[in-house]
């Protein structure tokens, strides 16, 4: 399992995201309220503005202060570093 610093420590699992978009459009402001609705919604911010919309394939949405910039380059570097984090999980 390869883990995903998106900010302030907070890790996910980089093999469940579907998608990293800007919060700024429409539809993207629409699915986060209906993901808070919901409780599939986890803020990921600290306060800090959302610059980032994580969507993942449980159907969790995940809010980010890193741009989605920032956070396609540490999910599309192949080699282990500050930002990526080798789990190993036994079942």
């Amino acid at each position: 399992m390869k883990l995903v610093n998106i900010g302030f420590g907070n890790m996910i699992n980089a093999s469940r995201v579907i998608a990293i978009v800007s919060p700024e459009s429409a539809p993207i402001k629409r699915m986060i309220q209906d993901s808070k609705e919901k409780g599939m919604l986890i803020d990921a911010t600290h306060g800090r503005k959302t610059r980032s919309v994580i969507l993942a394939d449980s159907d969790h949405i995940i809010l980010s202060y890193l741009q989605a910039e920032k956070l396609g380059e540490r999910f599309s570097q192949g080699t282990r570093n500050d930002n990526f984090e080798e789990v190993t999980v036994d079942v």
